[in-house]
């Protein structure tokens, strides 16, 4: 044995002998090793991959140095490179496990790799391999107004944070000044726009700053008295030109008339003004007891453009304010000063396009995805907001392929920019869609961004926002509804979700009606849509009111007046019979008045609009509803009084029809109509892949009406996606004006 020991006074039984020499054997530390004994250096493991990590942070990892054999080891280890350290390699391994530190931390991104070797004399060879991936920190989405986004490296995301208030900012708009952060919001003083004269308007342009236009007339008293302005003290009265209308008695025998400012009764002289003139009739003069008036005359358009003659997808119009026509459509490239002489076409093509701040918004210009601000005069791009590039994680939850949908002007430092995706999962070819409800301020910053989400927009059967208005606080209406087709353009179903947002894209309400989607239309805080039959409350959604539906509806402060009855836009209307136009008392919705057509004559179009009179003596200014009638084979424009629901003319149009009216816009003395359009008009985008004919007759007399809702039906801006946009038309030849060759 290599040790003994003596038990005294032990009686060992021979038996336990072999046992007991093998327990004293055992407890034997302090004598010499073992003849002939051999080590062997072993790893927990043979490899350590360690799961992708982000530059700048660091992973670690453990792994265990232990000794197999009796006899202590020493080993010699090889060096690792970077972005791999080891610590606590064992120079020296006895019978303990020794616990090393393996750490990965990038500098760089792309894969990595590095072997570890360990070298024991007498005890072997162990090799640890050692793999890791380092990525880049992605972009983060573009923050919003007073507030950073940043990489949080311990969350793995990013984060958004507010900005400390006082922080200077950039309120995206140039009239407002020392703009500093509030709260998480850019806030500033407005600025005050003085040109020192009484008789302009001061405003200011969110993109130009302070400009001066010329001020609304002054009002009169509505007798015999006339409003003034004086450059220095503003607006005053004055005495009415003798012979102004004063009362209910405008015949040439009796009749109420100003003298010397003040209303008395008056046998009028032959040739005095007894009636106003039309856009297709002159005034009348007394001739005795008669006002007489020359016979109306035929309106005659001076300008025309065939779309279908260019071979141009043209479908909207913009009349700008000064009168100048911008023609768009689906898939084309918007034509500049259309009616002037010389036409020229935007560089590339858009959905739709609208008017903002005396420039031109196209949706999906340049490129899909995309929403652009031009130059009136150049087309020069003033500003591009890309939805893909401003929020990444927005898009990583699409399968890629970023468009527009929908534009709405809520302010003018706000726009609503509707973008439309496919799901991450799905094939382009899918009907699934989701929505993005992005905020934009007047140079094109984000004010917001939100994923929209409801059941409704859930359902694969392509719901789509078919109705899109803001308020005159700049709250914005939506409504999504699933469709009926799978192509443009898109013909809505039911139900119609209705989801209500503030100006910063802030949800407010949401409710559900029975009906299928279409336009909206807002007046005095009530919500008005199309194929509904009772407004909403826009404070909270509530019904308000029973009125027939509303259709393409126009609304002063006072009177909401319905499309007339039965009638439609679409190319393939029947025969309808709607002699009646009804006003409604706003916001009551009461019946006002109703204005009924000749026998035999009937409403053949569903658009409406308003058109202001320019001032006419102490009377001012009236607004008029217009509309289309037929009498025989060619439309009549009927002009009625919004206040009482009388009749102000009836001027035949002079041309031939392709389709009934489908579309009209007014403009300084002008009416621009679009007729000719062969696919849906009540679909969105309305008449798309159509090519319309557009024709400008004069309205003397006449122009834009300003109201809450003068009648564009959401107005230019609607868009759908069905192929990528690329591609730019030629350049067109002048249309000839009215009397060339």
């Amino acid at each position: 044995m290599g040790c003994s020991k003596t038990v005294a006074g032990a009686m060992w039984v021979p038996l336990f002998v072999g046992l007991a020499a093998a327990v004293l054997g055992a407890g034997c530390h302090d004598d010499s090793p073992l003849v002939g004994s051999q080590g062997r250096l072993r790893l927990s493991s043979g490899a350590v991959a360690f799961p992708t990590t982000y530059i700048g942070v660091s992973r670690e990892q453990r792994v265990k140095v232990s000794n197999a054999g009796r006899a202590p080891l020493t080993v010699a280890w090889t060096q690792v490179e970077a972005p791999f350290t080891v610590e606590g390699l064992p120079v020296r391994v006895g019978s303990e496990e020794v616990e090393v530190r393996v750490r990965f931390a990038p500098t760089a991104p792309g894969p990595f790799s590095a072997t570890l070797k360990g070298t024991a004399v007498g005890g072997g060879q162990v090799t640890l391999v050692l793999t890791g991936e380092g990525l880049a920190i992605p972009p983060c989405a573009t923050p919003v107004a007073c507030h950073s986004t940043r990489f949080d490296l311990a969350l793995e995301q990013c984060v958004e944070e507010p900005l400390p208030d006082g922080t200077v900012c950039d309120p995206g708009n140039a009239c407002l000044v020392e703009a500093t952060c509030a709260a998480g919001r850019c806030k500033g003083r407005e600025r005050v726009c003085d040109d020192g004269n009484a008789c302009t308007t001061d405003v200011c342009n969110p993109l130009d700053g302070c400009q001066a236009v010329p001020a609304p007339p002054c009002p009169g008293d509505g007798v015999c008295r006339v409003g003034v302005c004086d450059p220095m003290t503003g607006c005053g009265l004055a005495k009415a030109p003798d012979g102004t209308f004063c009362g209910a008695r405008r015949g040439c025998e009796v009749a109420d008339v100003c003298v010397d400012g003040a209303c008395t009764v008056q046998d009028l002289p032959d040739g005095f003004v007894c009636a106003p003139s039309t856009p297709c009739q002159g005034e009348g003069r007394c001739d005795g007891a008669v006002c007489a008036r020359p016979p109306p005359t035929v309106l005659t358009p001076n300008w025309t453009f065939d779309a279908d003659a260019h071979a141009l997808d043209l479908h909207d119009m913009m009349i700008w304010p000064d009168g100048e026509v911008t023609l768009s459509g689906f898939f084309a490239s918007p034509v500049q000063d259309a009616a002037g002489d010389a036409p020229w076409v935007a560089r590339g093509t858009a959905r739709r396009c609208m008017l903002w701040n005396a420039r031109l918004l196209c949706m999906d210009l340049p490129q899909q995805g995309q929403v652009s601000l031009l130059e009136k005069t150049t087309g020069a791009v003033r500003w591009s907001f890309t939805l893909a590039d401003a929020r990444p994680d927005l898009r990583q939850l699409t399968n890629g392929t970023l468009f527009m949908a929908r534009l709405a002007v809520m302010a003018p430092d706000r726009l609503a920019a509707l973008f439309e995706a496919y799901p991450a999962e799905e094939e382009s070819s899918t009907l699934c869609r989701m929505y993005f409800l992005v905020v934009l301020d007047a140079k094109g910053g984000l004010v917001s961004a939100a994923h929209l989400t409801d059941p409704l927009l859930q359902e694969c059967n392509h719901p789509h926002p078919f109705g899109l208005a803001s308020d005159v606080v700049g709250d914005l209406y939506v409504t999504f509804s699933p469709t009926v087709n799978a192509g443009a353009p898109l013909m809505p179903g039911s139900p119609t979700l209705v989801v209500a947002y503030s100006s910063d894209g802030v949800e407010r309400w949401r409710r559900m009606l029975p009906m299928g989607g279409g336009e909206l239309g807002l007046v005095r805080g009530m919500l008005m849509p199309e194929r509904a039959s009772s407004a909403l409350r826009t404070l909270d959604g509530a019904e308000v009111g029973t009125l027939p539906v509303l259709g393409r509806a126009v609304a002063t402060r006072q009177v909401v007046v319905p499309s007339p009855a039965g009638t439609t836009v679409n190319p393939d209307a029947g025969v309808v019979n709607s002699p009646e136009l009804k006003g409604y008392t706003v916001p009551e919705f009461e019946p006002a008045w109703t204005y009924r057509l000749e026998e035999g004559e009937s409403f053949i179009s569903k658009e409406l609009r308003l058109a202001e009179t320019l001032p006419r003596g102490s009377e001012g200014v009236e607004t008029l509803v217009l509309g289309f009638a037929s009498v025989g084979l060619n439309p009549t424009l009927v002009g009625v009084r919004a206040k009482d629901g009388s009749e102000a003319f009836q001027c035949t149009l002079a041309y031939a029809p392709r389709t009934l009216p489908q579309l009209f816009e007014l403009g300084p003395g002008s009416m621009v109509l679009m007729d000719g359009a062969e696919t849906c008009g009540e679909c969105d985008p309305p008449f798309a892949y159509s090519r319309g004919r557009f024709q400008r007759f004069p309205l003397e007399g006449l122009r834009p009406a300003e109201a809450p809702w003068p009648g564009t039906f959401g107005g230019p801006g609607h868009g759908h996606h069905e192929s990528p946009v690329r591609g730019a038309a030629a350049p067109i030849p002048r249309s000839p004006r009215a009397g060339e060759r």
